[in-house]
Formats: structure tokens, sequence, C-alpha cells
């Protein structure tokens, strides 16, 4: 009898011609492009200019690019600086390795640049950034699956991941924690949304709640998986890194309540001062049409023709007075 399971796909990678399409590029790029365009939405509809949130996105994604892999490479190092592997490995990107605490640590700084230039408070582009940011998550992990890696332990549930042969890997039946986590980052982004629409979350709180929200997570998901990975006292490095993160963010939305409650009026000052002179702009001048109340009142506060030259000749013969 044969046990159901998640098929994993034959090639990682698809060929357009003489160009290559890999599965793990694809699937960030796509989410890339979901966290930036569900954010424009929300930032539009905080007060926001249209397009802003790209603008900054152009510094934050590739910030956050080598900051994802630098906190991979460093956590990992055995992978690529060991005896007999190649450190020229640690460059290819397109082979997986992403860390996400990495990925946003440096990415906030690279959205800090970019907000910083627009004049624009980081923590308001955070709140609108962040279900966007739990969706591309969530598409991002589809990647592993291209590529084979990171999944959990040997299991026989219907849901298994089958894994072919390979490259420090052996074939059999496992937890599909790459699909663990893509769902619990779906879940993760609707709270926000609701939350954001429930409690008005400002001051960056709807980023911290992403934040604590994905860690609880993590934590459970870091710790069925079974590749290599540093232990910290029996306890999996990105397990701590999950516990240390969720306090810290918790921290933060309960400090930032009592400090500054409520939301932001005003988002992107450029964006207000220009409704201001678009609606300056619309507004009626003095000199406009005579069937306008402005035209009306000038005319009516002239002499009649007729009425200068009877009072001159009044003035002029005092026989008529």
């Amino acid at each position: 009898m044969d046990i159901a399971y998640i098929p994993s796909p034959s090639t990682g990678v698809i060929h357009l011609g003489p160009l290559p399409l890999r599965g793990y590029a694809f699937c960030i790029i796509i989410g890339v492009f979901v966290a930036v365009w569900y954010g424009n939405r929300r930032w539009v509809a905080r007060g926001g200019k249209a397009g802003t949130v790209a603008d900054i996105a152009v510094w934050a994604v590739p910030f956050g690019l080598v900051g994802g892999r630098l906190y991979h490479v460093i956590t990992d190092y055995q992978l690529y600086f060991s005896e007999g592997e190649n450190w020229v490995d640690a460059f290819k990107i397109w082979e997986g390795g992403l860390g996400i605490w990495g990925a946003i640590a440096l990415g906030a700084v690279g959205a800090w640049i970019g907000c910083r230039r627009r004049g624009i408070p980081l923590p308001a582009w955070a709140d609108a950034l962040a279900p966007g940011i739990a969706f591309a998550q969530a598409i991002g992990r589809w990647g592993n699956w291209f590529n084979q890696e990171l999944y959990g332990r040997e299991t026989d549930v219907p849901w298994a991941l089958r894994i072919t042969e390979g490259a420090n890997r052996e074939a059999g039946l496992y937890h599909p924690t790459f699909l663990y986590e893509s769902l619990w980052c779906i879940g993760v982004a609707l709270l926000v949304i609701w939350a954001d629409r429930r409690f008005k979350l400002g001051h960056g709180r709807a980023f911290a709640l992403y934040v604590a929200a994905y860690c609880a997570g993590r934590g459970w998901i870091e710790y069925m998986r079974v590749d290599e990975a540093h232990d910290i006292l029996g306890v999996r490095l990105n397990v701590w890194t999950s516990i240390v993160v969720f306090l810290l963010a918790v921290t933060y939305i309960v400090i930032s309540s009592r400090k500054r409650p409520g939301r932001e009026e005003i988002v992107e000052p450029a964006a207000v001062a220009k409704s201001t002179s678009d609606e300056a702009a619309d507004a009626p001048s003095g000199d406009g049409d005579p069937e306008d109340g402005a035209g009306t009142a000038k005319s009516e506060a002239e002499p009649e023709p007729d009425t200068a030259p009877e009072s001159a000749d009044a003035a002029e013969s005092p026989g008529k007075a």
C-alpha cells in the first residue's frame, strides 16, 4: 500500500532557452513583489503617496538580501569554511541560505536610509509593510521545497514530504517544515491585518506584532528541523534567537503603547503638502467667470456707466440741483 506524500520537484531549475530560472530565486522575487504591492496599498490608505514604499524598498531589499546571507554564512560557517568545503559557495545565494533575522536587521538599516531621505518615520513605514513581509515569507519558503532543504524529522503522516537522495541528504519521508512555516506566515499576516484594524496600531507596533507572532511559530518549527545547526545548551541557535527576539518585540509593544498611544496622524508630510497645494490650485479665483460669486461682487461694486456723467452734470449746473 502506497503512503500519501508531498512529492519534491525533480529539479529546482527551469531553463528558458539559455536562461536558467531557479525556483528558489523565483520565490524570493515573487515574495518581494507581493510585499511591496500590498505595503503600498496600506501606505496609501494611511495617507502616504503611491510609490513611496517601492522607493524605500530599493534600499531595504538589497540590504536585506546581504544581511540574510551574512547571517546564514556566519551561523553555518562550517558549510563553507571547514575542511573539504569551498568558500566560494558562500556567494551562491541561489542554492538557498537566507537567515530571516539578518534580512530583517540589515533590511531595516536600508529602510532607515530610504525613510530618512524622504523625511518619513521608519516605524510608520514598517507598520505598513509588516503583513506584506509575512506574505513574502510564506511565498519564499517554497524555495526550500524546490531545493529540497530545511525539512523536519522522518514521519509517515499523509502530508509527509518525499525527499530524493542527493548531496548531504537521504531519501525518505520527512515533515514538510517549509509548508508549516509558509502556513504560519499567512496566519501571522492575517493576524496583523486584523489587529491593526481593530486596535489602530501605530509607531511600529504592527511590525512588532508581526515579529513576535512569527517568532512564536518559528520556535517550534525550528525545533522540528534536522539540518545541521549550532546548539547552545542542547537547543538550536535559531530557537534561542526566536525566544530573544520575541521578548524584545513584546517589550517594545508594551513600552510603545504607553509612551506613544494611538497612531500617527501624518505618515508622509510631502503627501499632505501636495494635497494642500492641489486644493489651493482648485479653489476659485477673483477673476473667474462673471457668474461666479467673486465676479458678481466685483461687478456690483463698480458704478453703472450712465451714473458717473449724470453726477458730473449735476455738480456743474446749480439749477438742476
